[in-house]
């Protein structure tokens, strides 16, 4: 049984979250938390956020013991970028370009 969470908008670039996502794509769930806790990268607090909410729908809605599950596919797509500016020398400005990302976690049981 494959549950899904996902999360989107999240203030993160899609390429920095992949990072994360690419240590714990396959991983059962209690290890991938784990590894998720230790993680010094910001992407790690936003996917473990979407994690805990994959595990609770697959125990909610589905009735999965928690303790079967893996982290099945985790996907990272871009998301709506912000473009804001910033003040230059000479009353030039530049653009800041700040990226947002979807995360779509699918658990399943093995």
């Amino acid at each position: 049984m494959d549950v899904t969470a996902k999360l989107k908008f999240a203030r993160i670039s899609s390429q920095k979250a992949r990072l994360v996502a690419d240590q714990i794509r396959g991983l059962p769930v209690e290890q991938a938390i784990d590894l998720l806790i230790l993680s010094k990268k910001k992407a790690s607090k936003i996917i473990k956020k979407g994690l805990n909410s994959a595990i609770a729908n697959a125990e909610h809605n589905e009735g999965v013991d928690i303790d079967r599950l893996r982290v099945g596919a985790i996907c990272i797509d871009e998301g709506p970028t912000y473009k804001r500016i910033q003040a230059r020398a000479r009353g030039r400005a530049s653009r800041v370009l700040k990226r947002t990302s979807h995360v779509s976690i699918t658990v399943s049981e093995y």
